[in-house]
């Protein structure tokens, strides 16, 4: 199918809308996700007597199709396939987080009557005060998986300051037994308390409004209600009001929510959730998924998650990716509009939230894993239409790809702790810079592709002592293939460097830093993987050998293998490179010989290897 419609989707959203549609505001079923909005959204019509037929996001649609029978047979086997992988969550779970969100929107009203009666507010007023808890993320859209965490909001009223829920609710949690791992991140970019409910973990944010009372029926999605807000409250509310913007654009929640829950599952499997290295995280998947649904609004499912990749192999990134048309409230909050702000110009694949302020979702995107997601939307849509054609089942789909086997060479990036809260703590930091070292390499001139893995792994006992605590990535380096040369030095040297003082100097200023944190980059090759990880995830096909390179350092000298001769560490007191020549001679030396002490540099602090055309 030519995708006509869809190319004239792109940069649509620079035109402006001469009729606005009017906001519809809907009640909110606030704690449980699984609510169904009737109403149509803006933009529906109606011809005669007839059902409105919907006119969804800021294009019409591709197709109208209605599903035929196969394809629900297909989004029935989708189903099936997706069990094993924990992704549906059973009634009694369901049940458990409705009762525990319950007992913490209590606790809520309850701390906010307290504290409005320390403030000498009227008895009237402090039965009236109300308060409430709103829920965002994967478990508002209807899409959380088995154990996971729940992302909440407190919102108050305007005399309950943030400094009082850091202090007297948290006092307040900790009173009660069944709240276990509390803490509280003050200083954070949107300030939260983490804590675990009866065993479900929850991250509770917290906004004050401009209101005297908070209703029972408040819906968040009213622009107005961000006036006069600290920037902090306008972050913590976003989660909420974009994730409601996102229900009420879609055609079809149930749809939308099993289509989310397969591109989700697949994401993760293929190593490509993780907004914090750079790949997409939950929201920018949803409002993919979110925008595929209002190309086609009747399609099911299995319909919907080929047509997904349909979209986005042929989407001509950076066009923006928008549910709405933008809309400007007149508060002088920043947006993204790269009319405006140059920056903006420089993101590589905008997904753009639906609510004001409008944002991108995916500004940590990089050249890297833009090229990968790309490469992954393309095999998607090979997959599915093996699927849709009868070849394969959709257990295809959710395939791990083996990210040990597909590079020839790679950094290991070590992080050690001489303690486990220590080591929690580090790890934390060090994963939120890895996307500054993936940056660092793409900007080497001999690098087309630098590849991390979201996955971490425990640091093997040999290789690091019994009392740390060590956390390891992998990133996959690939090179340019060079045209001219035999031989090309690469140092890697200021790239690492650079982003392990970055790191240094942020746990520094924030005072993190403690005896025993350490960070270690190592270059390694493919073949040399099964020092670090256990062999069933780094088995190699065993290959003929075409041809055999040796190398040397003149020639008169010894030949060496190159696996004696290419070492690469940092933090290391002295690293050996040798500069080599091609030799038209294949005789391999004894892998016991030393290594020549002629002709040989030494440079101190050094991260560098040598490849060979």
């Amino acid at each position: 199918m030519v995708l006509t419609a869809e190319h004239k989707i792109q940069g649509a959203w620079l035109d402006p809308d001469p009729t606005p549609p009017t906001l519809h505001i809907s009640k909110p079923t606030h704690l449980h996700p699984l609510d169904v909005d009737p109403t149509p959204p803006p933009g529906s019509f109606t011809l005669g007597g007839q059902q409105p037929r919907k006119h969804y996001g800021i294009t019409s649609s591709i197709s109208l199709a209605f599903p035929r029978e196969i394809d629900h047979i297909y989004t029935q086997k989708l189903t099936e396939a997706m069990k094993p992988f924990g992704v549906f969550e059973g009634e009694d779970e369901l049940n458990h987080r409705l009762a525990v969100l319950g007992k913490l929107n209590s606790f809520v009203k309850e701390w906010i009557a307290e504290i409005s009666e320390s403030k000498n507010l009227p008895l009237s007023a402090v039965a009236n005060v109300g308060g409430k808890i709103f829920t965002f993320g994967s478990y508002r859209l209807g899409v959380h998986t088995k154990g996971a965490d729940i992302d909440a909001l407190c919102v108050a009223p305007r005399h309950i300051e943030r400094t009082d829920f850091f202090s007297s609710f948290f006092e307040k949690l900790k009173q009660h037994d069944e709240i276990k791992d509390l803490r509280a991140v003050e200083d954070a970019f949107v300030p939260v308390i983490k804590f675990k409910f009866d065993g479900i973990e929850i991250d509770l944010l917290f906004a004050r409004l401009a209101l005297q009372s908070i209703p029972d029926n408040l819906d968040l999605r009213g622009d107005s209600l961000l006036r006069n807000l600290d920037i902090r409250c306008i972050r913590s509310l976003n989660g909420c009001r974009v994730t409601d913007e996102i229900l009420y654009l879609v055609p079809n929640k149930e749809n939308f929510r099993l289509t989310l829950r397969a591109i989700k599952l697949w994401a993760k499997r293929r190593g490509i959730y993780s907004n914090m290295l750079g790949f997409l995280g939950g929201v920018s998947w949803a409002m993919l998924v979110a925008r595929t649904c209002q190309l086609y609004p009747n399609a099911v499912a299995a319909t919907l998650v080929h047509k997904f990749f349909l979209v986005f192999s042929k989407w001509e990134w950076p066009n923006p990716v928008l549910l709405k048309q933008p809309e400007d409230s007149n508060l002088n909050l920043p947006v993204w509009d790269p009319r405006v702000n140059p920056s903006d110009r420089y993101h590589l694949m905008p997904i753009i939230t639906p609510a004001y302020p409008q944002q991108n979702s995916t500004y940590n995107v990089s050249t890297s894993t833009r090229t990968i997601m790309s490469e992954e939307f393309k095999n998607g849509l090979t997959v599915t239409d093996e699927i849709l054609q009868g070849k394969a089942d959709w257990s295809k789909l959710f395939e791990p790809p083996n990210f040990f086997q597909k590079y020839k060479h790679y950094i290991v990036l070590t992080a050690s702790a001489s303690t486990e809260e220590n080591h929690l703590e580090w790890i934390g930091l060090v994963e939120s810079k890895i996307r500054v070292l993936v940056g660092n390499l793409e900007r080497n001139e001999y690098i087309t592709l630098a590849h991390v893995n979201p996955q971490s792994f425990p640091g093997s006992k040999e290789n690091h002592n019994e009392n740390e605590f060590v956390s390891m990535w992998f990133i996959g380096i690939s090179f340019k293939k060079l045209d001219n040369s035999d031989c090309v030095n690469i140092d890697l040297t200021y790239d690492i460097q650079s982003f392990t003082d970055t790191v240094y100097r942020q746990a520094s200023n924030i005072n993190m830093l403690k005896d025993g944190m350490t960070i270690e980059a190592t270059h390694v090759k493919k073949k040399q993987l099964h020092h670090y990880l256990p062999p069933e995830l780094v088995q190699r096909k065993k290959k003929v050998k075409k041809k055999v390179c040796v190398y040397s350092v003149s020639k008169k000298a010894k030949l060496y293998p190159i696996s004696l001769l290419v070492h690469i560490g940092i933090e290391m007191s002295f690293d050996r490179l040798l500069c080599f020549q091609r030799l038209p001679s294949k005789e391999l030396p004894d892998a016991s010989s030393p290594i020549p002490t002629s002709n040989l540099r030494v440079i101190k602090n050094s991260i560098r290897l040598t490849l060979n055309r």
